[in-house]
């Protein structure tokens, strides 16, 4: 059996709504179509295809990291997600990868998922 492609990742909260808009507002990702599952949940979509699977009603103490350390996503305008970030005062790393230029920033999420986003390198960041 070969893999064709990454279907979605699925992160576990104690706040389905807030990190609806967590992703939302960060990500641009959408909320959209989801099984009727007997458990609380969203799925957030990005260009039509479900990437993001967030299942609900876990107490906190459950959301634990597992041995998957982060997802990443491309993106685009990073200037405008770094002021995005700061706005919401989310902490973040943005570093420059030194033999292509890619930009990374790495973040978490309000469940503790880390997230990386990758920028080409001919987007500018300000000093």
């Amino acid at each position: 059996m070969a893999v064709a492609g990454m279907n979605h990742f699925t992160i576990l909260t104690d706040d389905v709504d807030s990190t609806v808009s967590f992703y939302g507002d960060l990500l641009g990702l959408e909320p959209g179509p989801r099984p009727n599952f007997k458990f609380p949940g969203a799925w957030l979509y990005a260009g039509g295809q479900p990437i993001l699977h967030i299942v609900g009603g876990r107490p906190r103490s459950e959301l634990k990291a597992g041995v998957i350390d982060h997802m990443a996503f491309s993106g685009r305008d990073l200037a405008a997600t770094l002021a995005q970030l700061k706005a919401q005062s989310v902490e973040y790393d943005c570093r420059q990868q030194v033999d292509t230029g890619l930009w990374q920033v790495f973040f978490l999420d309000p469940n503790g998922a880390k997230i990386e986003l990758d920028f080409p390198a001919s987007e500018r960041v300000d000093a």
